[in-house]
């Protein structure tokens, strides 16, 4: 296995665009390598008689058919009548998308 690194850990934040400090890089670089030696441990372990399993609590979700509801529904004039801004029977915002390059 190689050694996480510095360097590789600021290449991984680089390419996630997630800014982090050298002293970030070399503790992230620790704590991965950390992980990865707890993960050959877990791999190394004989599970044969061991049965897979997804879940252990028994418990479901509650789950509800998906029905509409037409009497709880606006019309379009209805959802638009407080509306500051609308055009052809849709709401107008602003733009919230920065088109600045990001670095």
């Amino acid at each position: 296995m190689s050694k996480i690194t510095s360097q590789l850990t600021k290449h991984v934040a680089k390419l996630a665009n997630i800014p982090i400090s050298d002293q970030e890089a070399e503790q992230l670089a620790d704590d991965f390598a950390e992980t990865l030696v707890v993960v050959d441990q877990l791999q190394s372990l004989d599970v044969d008689d061991v049965e897979p399993t997804h879940q252990v609590t028994g418990l479901t979700n509650v789950l509800r058919e998906d029905k509409v509801d037409e009497k709880k529904m606006f019309t379009q004039k209805e959802a638009l009548a407080n509306a500051p801004r609308q055009h052809n029977g849709y709401f107008v915002v602003d733009r919230l998308i920065n088109k600045e390059k990001q670095a």
